[in-house]
């Protein structure tokens, strides 16, 4: 008589839908960690499913522009609210500046991690400075050149507020216009958002 023909076992039976069961779940696995970068690249370059809203008040600056490329030279490592004058610091302007140094004290036990300062092209008129030497006593002096500031600020006309980060890269720019509880909220956004500075 001839051997007996041993069945297959049962190990030997099912590798072939093993094998079809473990690469569908390899492959569902792949999906669910390349499928998220792959969809988030795609939205990005082509534009799509991008939310229109925003959270923020100011314009935001994200060309990689820094406090130099303003025309202003400064090593302040704190987050900076920045105000720059190209031309004489009047109504407006004095504005802003008495508006960052409040944006600053409105932080609280975040008030630290910030300063406040102002550029000006020109100088300040005698009693302004006085106010500002006698009341404003944290705040940062520096000159502003003009030919590098009108490379990057799109109204040479107006001041402007900024919002710098501890590595002088420039985050926000506001008008006189900005409210100062907007501002307020930008900033606190920023810093519970940031772990520098």
């Amino acid at each position: 008589m001839g051997a007996a023909m041993n069945p297959p076992s049962m190990s030997e039976a099912k590798t072939p839908a093993t094998r079809r069961k473990g690469r569908i779940q390899l492959l569902l696995i792949l999906l669910g960690v390349v499928g998220p970068m792959i969809l988030a690249t795609g939205m990005y370059k082509l534009q799509f499913w991008v939310p229109e809203g925003r959270s923020y008040h100011g314009e935001l600056i994200g060309n990689g522009q820094s406090r130099a490329d303003l025309g202003v030279q400064a090593d302040e490592q704190r987050w900076q609210l920045l105000v720059t004058a190209p031309q004489e610091c009047a109504v407006d302007c004095q504005q802003l500046v008495y508006l960052a140094r409040q944006i600053q004290i409105g932080l609280g036990k975040d008030a630290s991690r910030a300063s406040h300062a102002i550029a000006t092209a020109q100088p300040l008129s005698g009693d302004y400075d006085a106010k500002l030497t006698r009341e404003y006593p944290q705040l940062q002096r520096y000159p502003l050149d003009l030919g590098t500031y009108r490379k990057t600020s799109p109204d040479q006309a107006l001041p402007h507020l900024w919002i710098v980060d501890p590595h002088g890269n420039l985050v926000l720019r506001y008008d006189p216009s900005v409210k100062g509880k907007d501002l307020l909220n930008d900033l606190r956004h920023l810093l519970k958002l940031s772990n520098i500075g």
